[in-house]
């Protein structure tokens, strides 16, 4: 029998973006864009268009990017914010606009003040306008998972009639368990009048860990979309891992019996490039793309993998895009090799980036043996997508013994002038960052600061991403050197150079 077509719709770049400290600026989404398109992703959610004016560029830029998939733009069914959307997809092959309006009683009675009626009126209205813009119209009933379930079938019955081509029942605040999420699609798939005109489309968030489990509960009682992010980042505890849906459709293709048309050898690059760009790092033990996801340590399970795979291993690491390297990038190695293994990895450079980075590559080889992928991809990071657009670090020397404090002096270029500072701290790390503060006349809110090594031995890159708040936003520096406090010196100036772009923007933050 053949098995049902499952949409995947990735919102990675509208709700994995609201996460806090992944924004992305417009080179960045569409590198991503690029990637997803590689992935064959039925569906890139771009961005939520009234938000700023960033994001309606973003988007734009997007639907004129990539042809595969369908790109989306999210509103309020609100109708400028619905005018809004439709300029920003116009360009697109195939245009959508997702339109959506709270329907849980909580938030009818407290955030919106509106009445069910209203509320039901409202989301007739916002699909019908939609819909003179454009064919493929998307409706969510936001907080469905709290709301009533007879109210839902009323409203999804009413947007279908009026031209949704696409309902989505979110799980907004990751409140619903596996059953009795299932069980509400099911409902919705038997009480919906005209649900065999539309698709059914599932948006789980993660706060109890359960996102990936209630989408194929979805999945399983007849819903047809899942709504996802790469490496499930999103708001809060994130949402549905596309790769973690993807796989295990593929793997328990029995089971489920359905499939999608992703290229899951994608998966692999396309999450490394995410999380190097959001600077949110994967868990070692993350399903699918955590570096121990197919590592045996124990004896017994290595010694059954050694005889038949199958023993301890229920896909192969080439399925998600992982191969042997067997290129050995070193300092003898040429740019022709070097531009081979960036295209292998999914980079796509211009040639002032490919110098950039080329240059980069020579300097780090000349102290490690071996430059491995999770370096190229460190590399890149740090080369292409991070921005001086103030402060740059020149300079910095740190003296200290294992009996008095750490000095650090530091120099920074600003609009080709030159800034000396020096100052005293608890750790090197402490005395760099507090002259930092003093040279750029604030006392940054340091929020995280992590540091791992990029691959083994003990000329590793250092990698070290920090995390830091003003005005209610948390900004992400992420840098990576074979010196540890070279890298910290620069995340903390990356993060300090995006907090300084960002002051005065404020965006509208939809909460699906």
């Amino acid at each position: 029998m053949a098995k049902d077509k499952l949409f995947i719709f990735d919102t990675t770049l509208r709700d994995g973006e609201q996460s806090p400290g992944c924004s992305m600026n417009l080179k960045e989404k569409l590198d991503v864009a690029s990637h997803l398109e590689s992935l064959r992703v039925d569906c890139i959610e771009a961005g939520f268009a009234i938000s700023s004016k960033g994001d309606f560029e973003a988007i734009k830029a997007i639907a004129a990017h990539v042809t595969y998939p369908a790109v989306c733009s999210l509103c309020r069914a609100v109708k400028g914010d619905i005018e809004l959307a439709a300029q920003s997809v116009s360009a697109a092959k195939r245009p959508r606009i997702h339109t959506f309006i709270a329907t849980s009683p909580i938030h009818m009675e407290h955030k919106l003040k509106m009445s069910p009626d209203k509320v039901l009126e409202r989301a007739v209205d916002a699909v019908t306008y939609a819909k003179t813009f454009v064919e493929d119209v998307e409706f969510s009933c936001e907080d469905a998972g709290r709301s009533n379930p007879e109210f839902l079938a009323r409203v999804y019955a009413a947007v279908i009639k009026a031209g949704a081509t696409v309902i989505n029942v979110p799980d907004t605040v990751g409140y619903m368990m596996p059953v009795e999420f299932g069980e509400l699609i099911n409902y919705l798939g038997n009480h919906v009048v005209g649900i065999e005109n539309a698709i059914i489309s599932v948006h789980c968030h993660d706060d109890l860990g359960v996102a990936t489990a209630n989408s194929l509960a979805g999945v399983l009682n007849g819903a047809r979309q899942v709504e996802c992010t790469v490496n499930g980042i999103g708001e809060r505890a994130g949402n549905t891992a596309l790769e973690e849906v993807v796989m295990s459709l593929a793997v328990r293709s029995d089971y489920y019996n359905v499939a999608t048309d992703i290229e899951t050898t994608e998966i692999s690059k396309t999450s490394r490039l995410v999380s190097h760009i959001t600077g949110s790092v994967i868990q070692p033990n993350k399903a699918i793309v955590g570096a121990n996801a197919f590592a045996h340590e124990a004896g017994i399970h290595q010694d059954g993998v050694l005889k038949q795979k199958s023993t301890y291993e229920i896909m192969n690491p080439e399925m998600v895009g992982l191969t042997e390297n067997k290129l050995v990038l070193g300092k003898h190695s040429g740019r022709h090799a070097f531009l081979d293994r960036l295209k292998e990895l999914g980079y796509q450079l211009s040639c002032d980036e490919l110098q950039q980075a080329f240059e980069r590559f020579k300097a780090i080889a000349d102290k490690k043996k071996d430059v491995l992928d999770d370096d190229l991809h460190a590399l890149i990071s740090d080369e292409i997508y991070q921005h001086d657009d103030h402060y740059k670090l020149d300079y910095f020397e740190v003296n200290t013994t294992n009996e008095s404090r750490p000095k650090a002096t530091v120099r920074l270029m600003i609009d080709q002038k030159v800034l000396t500072g020096s100052s005293e701290g608890a750790g090197s790390v402490d005395a760099i960052y507090k002259t930092i503060d003093q040279m750029v006349g604030e006392t940054i809110d340091l929020k995280e600061y992590t540091l791992q090594s990029i691959t083994g031995g003990t000329d590793a890159l250092g990698e070290v991403v920090v995390r830091i708040r003003d005005q209610g936003q948390i900004f992400v520096g992420r840098s990576s050197s074979t010196d540890v406090l070279n890298s910290s010196a620069k995340a903390y100036i990356v993060a300090i150079n995006k907090m300084l772009n960002a002051r005065g923007i404020q965006r509208i933050k939809p909460a699906l």
